[in-house]
């Protein structure tokens, strides 16, 4: 119970903190929300409808005001409305998420387990080719941002080899509900692997320094005297201390994920939070804008709390060994 509140009024404190300093931020940015609003119509506009507007969406407000407006409508469970979407901030979260959420899963997924699998080849043959071989490729892969690898998947990929879509999470034309599961695996690869490799290199060279570290223990020394060895020791003894560092990183990289997602995204025109994010920074939709970095910040809260939580398991089990 105790842990539980805890955890909860370090979460409140988050979100208190975030949200202040997010809405401070955004009163210094150079777009003008009402401008950005209006968009193509602004020829068509008189200027004495600009305060109309602002008064419409609280910009005519001191800071303070507004954020205290804003928090208020929050603790009533209302978000406010996007300027951009015209539609509740809630249900343009929900939306774009359930569109990234399949990015994000598989792109986590996918760096986890190639990036523990390399790395337990490269701990298994340390100092050797392949350790040298992958050692090379994870440190280019985490020095590699993730918009240049989107790019370079979309030219060979999409535009050279005609294998993968080159835009969008189903084919132009269609909804979301109506496209096929094989339509949406489809234009899901591309996006994918931009995104997952962001994480591969980092799981890898972790992994490897852990195996290569339980590979000098006693207990493997003595595992290796009982004639255990190749991948039946790094399967019954390595992997069980080498999987939960990698779990640890994995989790904590949660944010580096999320902010991964939005260039993903946008080099693939991909439909989702990370897109409208950037759209609604564009647009100067602040309701938007602060309802997804409250979002994220949950999330990556979370993640941060997973990985916190496994690196105590992991050090409890390293002191019983001891």
């Amino acid at each position: 119970m105790k842990g539980i509140s805890l955890f909860t009024l370090r979460l409140i404190c988050l979100l208190l903190v975030t949200a202040a300093g997010t809405f401070t931020l955004l009163s210094f940015s150079p777009v003008d929300p009402i401008r950005a609003y209006i968009g193509s119509d602004l020829l068509h506009v008189p200027p004495e409808q600009y305060p109309l507007i602002a008064a419409r969406w609280g910009l005519d407000l001191p800071l303070w005001q507004r954020f205290l407006h804003w928090f208020t409508q929050v603790l009533q469970g209302d978000f406010g409305y996007s300027m951009l979407y015209n539609a509740p901030v809630s249900q343009v979260i929900g939306e774009r998420f359930a569109t990234s959420f399949a990015l994000l899963v598989s792109a986590w997924l996918f760096s986890g387990i190639v990036g523990l699998l390399l790395g337990l080849t490269a701990g298994r043959y340390l100092n050797r080719w392949p350790d040298r071989l992958i050692s090379t490729l994870s440190y280019l892969l985490a020095s590699l941002p993730t918009f240049w690898i989107g790019l370079l998947l979309l030219s060979l990929f999409a535009v050279k080899l005609n294998w993968a879509p080159i835009c969008c999470a189903w084919t132009p034309g269609s909804q979301a509900e109506t496209a096929s599961w094989g339509d949406k695996l489809h234009h899901l690869i591309l996006p994918m692997l931009a995104l997952g490799l962001l994480g591969v290199g980092n799981i890898a060279l972790h992994t490897r320094a852990r195996v290569a570290e339980v590979m000098n223990s006693e207990f493997i020394r003595y595992a290796q005297a009982q004639g255990d060895k190749g991948w039946p020791l790094v399967n019954f003894h390595i992997l069980r201390h080498a999987i939960t560092p990698a779990l640890c990183l994995q989790f904590a990289s949660v944010g580096e994920l999320l902010g991964g997602s939005l260039l993903a995204e946008k080099v693939f025109a991909y439909p989702g939070l990370g897109q409208a994010t950037i759209d609604a920074g564009l647009h100067g939709d602040i309701p938007l804008l602060m309802g997804i970095v409250m979002f994220c910040a949950i999330l990556v809260f979370c993640g941060n709390s997973i990985a916190n939580a496994l690196l105590h398991r992991l050090n409890r089990g390293a002191a019983r060994q001891l």
